[in-house]
């Protein structure tokens, strides 16, 4: 359905540091730089990218928004988040876990990234 997201960051550094380490927990390479100092991560199923805004204005994150990046397993949703905690970023909502709902048991865990950016790592449990 998406082909790529981009977020914005003040600080590029900061926020490669985090994605780095929170999308290496999840199994994808570091991240690289273009000209324009944007950084991409490429994976087979879609482009994740952060970048100072064009407008020349702050980095806001947007209330009410949440992306997900899909887990291999709860075990990978645990070290994304100990990696997004250990790199800059804020545990938020319950701790990682079981929830249920209306698309069946879902295994996730939330973080904000040092540019405020709502996160969610997420396993769907049996598939």
């Amino acid at each position: 359905m998406f082909s790529h997201i981009m977020v914005g960051a003040d600080d590029l550094e900061a926020s490669k540091r985090f994605y780095d380490a929170t999308l290496g927990a999840l199994g994808h390479p570091p991240g690289f730089a273009d000209d324009r100092g944007r950084v991409f991560w490429v994976t087979p199923t879609g482009v994740f990218a952060i970048s100072r805004p064009i407008d020349g204005r702050p980095a806001s994150c947007g209330n009410g928004s949440t992306i997900g990046f899909a887990a291999p397993s709860p075990e990978a949703a645990d070290a994304w988040h100990a990696a997004g905690v250990a790199n800059g970023g804020t545990s938020i909502e319950d701790p990682p876990g079981i929830r249920e709902g209306a698309m069946g048991p879902l295994y996730l865990a939330y973080l904000r990234d040092p540019a405020g950016n709502k996160l969610c790592a997420l396993h769907r449990m049996g598939g």
